[in-house]
């Protein structure tokens, strides 16, 4: 049985409808990811929703598929990669078709929840779909298409979002994937081979540990301002998100197969890289989160104009991804995850002593590329770096668990940076708008100039033989 489910599909049908199976279904749900930030100012018009609404709009996606991450690849070995990868096209589809008649911000983010529940199934299994049915001596080149099609993904979610709002509405951001899932659910169950994983065990008791500690630490994070941080609204859910996670922690030592072995964190190079993409991802699109907001808000930009804006960070992974991994492969992983980190907090320290109402374009032009270039050399050798210092069998939990990490700290980045913004200004007025945007900015500095000397702390040895390291097993964009 087991050499049956190794085996790959050698059929160029079978390779090709399975490429364009898990690569649709990979641009669908990365998409979805950073669409909706150019989307925003036009969802608070049209539902009437304060910053707590924004936040959740955006963190119910990302919380429901970092949680749920590593439970979607388990339920694939268990119950069939192909089944629950259809069925997370399915759950994906519904949720966007829910979003889109959205009648109030309550609805829109429990559906938001939903889609990133169907993510958590379609980014793992779409991978490991993807790497069965080629062969061996094509993988790279697949995989490498895969990955291209992640980040061209993330690179235009910002633009697709800013060109159908300002061409239509935002529920058609929405209504888009409605379509496509509608092809992709029935030509994944004819077209995909079916395959099964060697672990059979699911671990619901951590899953809901952890799901429910984070909801209570955000869901406090949130509220925090409207409701003050001394309140017993604000603290009770902290501090049973607290309690929860630290059981979690205590299960998991103790659990047979546990979700995330707390045996992993003695690896210091992986604690390292894990927790500084954590970090990175707190300050970072904590800070796109205001950005995209800025742009329209204060600069008078459509959301057209604010996505076509961003371009020079968003799509730099593009242009640096050819450069940066011949570097890699000569002096290593590591000082390019740590320059990167480096960078991204030199491109919002630009941005927050530039940012004012009447700042052209040309002065955010340096900020805009420091940002990009700092995400392109953190992004590129991250995957092969995070394969070279973990053990052979603790690859694929060990890219699941940093992929997970980091798409929680853009959660609490959101939270804590929109938190900061509401301390010191709001939507009132453009003055406004910028007297929030600015300390709200030197926390994303802050939280990514962390990150960096967190990297730092990766054995250098060990970081040099990244580049021998095999392909992940999980997906590591964005």
């Amino acid at each position: 049985m087991s050499q049956q489910q190794a085996r790959p599909a050698t059929g160029s049908r079978t390779v090709l409808w399975t490429f364009l199976a898990s690569s649709f279904a990979l641009f669908m749900a990365s998409l979805d990811n950073l669409v909706v930030t150019t989307a925003l100012p036009s969802i608070r018009e049209d539902l009437d929703a304060g910053i707590s609404e924004l936040e959740w709009t955006v963190n119910a996606y990302t919380l429901s598929f970092a949680v749920l991450l590593m439970l979607g690849a388990a339920l694939g070995d268990r119950f069939g990669r192909r089944r629950i990868f259809a069925t997370g096209i399915g759950i994906f589809t519904v949720a966007s078709a829910i979003a889109a008649i959205a009648p109030n911000s309550e609805t829109l983010i429990l559906a938001r929840a939903l889609q990133g529940a169907g993510a958590a199934a379609i980014l793992p299994l779409s991978l490991t779909i993807l790497t069965r049915a080629v062969a061996p001596e094509k993988r790279p080149m697949a995989l490498g298409l895969w990955g291209g099609i992640n980040g061209l993904a993330v690179a235009l979610g910002p633009l697709v979002g800013g060109a159908v709002v300002e061409h239509g509405s935002w529920q058609w951001i929405f209504w888009l994937n409605v379509p496509l899932g509608l092809v992709l659910v029935p030509l994944t169950l004819r077209k995909v081979d079916e395959s099964h994983g060697p672990n059979s065990r699911l671990d619901l008791v951590g899953t809901v540990l952890v799901s429910l500690g984070l909801l209570g630490l955000v869901f406090g994070l949130v509220r925090g301002e409207g409701h003050g941080w001394s309140s017993v609204g604000v603290i009770a859910p902290m501090a049973v998100g607290a309690a929860l996670i630290a059981v979690f922690v205590g299960y998991e030592r103790r659990a047979a197969q546990p979700m995330l072995p707390m045996t992993m964190f003695r690896n210091r190079a992986f604690t390292a890289l894990t927790f500084s993409g954590l970090l990175m991802f707190a300050g970072v699109f904590g800070s796109i989160f205001l950005l995209t907001q800025y742009l329209q808000g204060v600069q008078g930009y459509s959301p057209l104009d604010a996505g076509l804006r961003i371009l020079p960070w968003t799509m730099m992974p593009v242009v640096i991804a050819p450069l940066a991994g011949p570097l890699s492969a000569r002096i290593g992983g590591r000082p390019l995850v740590v320059a990167g980190l480096a960078l991204s907090a030199a491109g919002l320290a630009w941005f927050a002593v530039t940012a004012s109402t009447d700042v052209t374009y040309a002065q955010q032009i340096p900020a805009l590329i420091l940002c990009g270039l700092g995400m392109s050399l953190y992004f590129i050798p991250t995957a092969s770096l995070l394969m070279s210092v973990v053990r052979t069998d603790q690859q694929g939990v060990a890219s699941g668990a940093n992929n997970a990490l980091r798409e929680l700290g853009g959660v609490l980045g959101v939270a804590v940076l929109a938190s900061v913004f509401s301390s010191n200004g709001g939507f009132a007025s453009p003055e406004s708008f910028v007297d929030g945007l600015v300390p709200a900015l030197w926390v994303g500095v802050a939280l990514a100039g962390v990150g960096s000397v967190t990297a730092a702390l990766i054995p250098r040895a060990r970081a040099q033989s990244a580049t021998e390291a095999p392909a992940p097993k999980v997906p590591v964009g964005v």
